[in-house]
């Protein structure tokens, strides 16, 4: 019996090396998609084009390798997402020869001069793809999608919006090394409604610079509208039951200390007219989203403070209301520095997802003399099923209110 090879044709036959140029000269059976077979159609070797139907190739494969030299081609690189994987599996690893070569993504990073080391990767081939792309969504900054017939670029495109995942720039990249290759960027709203040509691969970045969005912040905005990373962020649903405890008036000092990527601040802007925010944060990345909302949003009463907490709050003037959202182990002292410096009669409003984090909250304030009272918020969310919607339930959050007593 002889060995399968399975070769990676890269982006196309300019990819391929002398070594596997001969060993597809010398094949008596080749076995790829038809696009790839078009490269060889003068070869004298018998061709099977790949189907949707796998087992009925796997079955082909066994057969002719008994008697023949196969040889299969697979696009880009034949383990990453490809069928070297599926045929490795079905013939047993001593039966295949293995030729790798220029995935396809590792392409579409160099036409568009970008690192994707840190990349998330998902395929829209299988059943549970899409579940993985907006978990990708939700946490990732910058993904690579490999598309299918059906779940291609405008299908794409339609999801972010309908799921309001609109902070994202989106790249579509057709026909890799073809003489009619194709890149460019492309507004959401546009390539909802565009055809590209097959095959194709999509590189989605957040921090989209076309936004086409409602300048005028307002309570309850979809999270997609904020520039944020990897899902840190306060939910809408969260940010509405948050602000409510802060009980803010239009001439209040608030501090919005840990501020992620400053959604709480730009839509506290929104009822605090005639005072200031000042938002804290030490994550340098997160400084610049919270600086690109503040920009998208036009918000002038906002101050922006780049410092590890509880540093960088002796400077400020004395808060009216403390919004914390973000503290870790350093909490305790958080807690204590915004208390101090607390008006009369202020209020400060922890979030926390971490039952350590409820406990040092509740217990701190308590110590400090401050009247506590504790809310857990649920949320689920409505996820589409093939024949229906469900209920996706959110991480649960604890919203902890501290007020100040009374000092009149």
């Amino acid at each position: 019996m002889n060995p399968v090879n399975i070769i990676g044709m890269g982006m196309g036959p300019q990819d391929l090396s002398e070594q596997q140029l001969k060993i597809i000269e010398q094949a008596d059976v080749l076995v790829g998609g038809r696009r790839l077979l078009e490269f060889f159609r003068a070869s004298t070797a018998r061709k099977k084009s790949i189907s949707k139907d796998i087992e009925c190739v796997i079955d082909f494969v066994k057969n002719q390798m008994k008697t023949h030299n196969v040889v299969v081609l697979a696009s880009g690189d034949p383990l990453f997402f490809g069928i070297g994987a599926t045929l490795t599996k079905a013939l047993g690893p001593e039966h295949v020869m293995i030729y790798p070569n220029i995935s396809t993504v590792s392409a579409a990073f160099a036409r568009i001069k970008e690192p994707w080391s840190d990349v998330q990767i998902i395929s829209l081939h299988g059943k549970k793809n899409e579940k993985q792309l907006l978990q990708a969504l939700e946490k990732e900054d910058d993904i690579a999608v490999l598309t299918d017939p059906r779940k291609d670029p405008a299908w794409l495109a339609r999801l972010l919006i309908e799921k309001h995942m609109l902070d994202f720039q989106i790249c579509v990249l057709e026909k890799l090394g073809s003489s009619s290759e194709r890149i460019a960027w492309y507004p959401l709203s546009q390539a909802a409604s565009m055809e590209f040509a097959a095959p194709n691969l999509v590189v989605l970045k957040r921090g989209a610079r076309d936004l086409k969005i409602s300048s005028q912040p307002h309570l309850g905005m979809p999270d997609g509208w904020f520039a944020h990373q990897a899902g840190l962020i306060t939910k809408s649903e969260v940010r509405a039951v948050s602000i409510s405890k802060l009980q803010l008036l239009p001439n209040h000092i608030m501090w919005d200390l840990g501020a992620g990527s400053g959604a709480i601040s730009i839509e506290a802007s929104v009822l605090i007219a005639k005072g200031r925010i000042y938002a804290v944060e030490k994550n340098s990345k997160r400084i610049k989203q919270i600086k690109r909302n503040k920009q998208r949003f036009k918000v002038k009463n906002m101050d922006i403070i780049e410092s590890v907490l509880p540093q960088g709050l002796t400077d400020l003037p004395a808060p009216d209301r403390v919004f914390i959202g973000g503290g870790g182990k350093d909490l305790k002292t958080i807690i204590q520095a915004a208390a101090a410096a607390l008006k009369p009669n202020g209020i400060i409003v922890i979030n926390t997802v971490l039952l350590s984090s409820l406990q040092i909250a509740k217990k701190t304030m308590n110590q400090l003399g401050f009247q506590t009272d504790v809310v857990q918020i649920q949320i689920n969310r409505g996820s589409d099923m093939p024949w229906g919607e469900r209920l996706e339930a959110q991480n649960p959050v604890w919203i902890v209110t501290g007020h100040a007593k009374d000092v009149t």
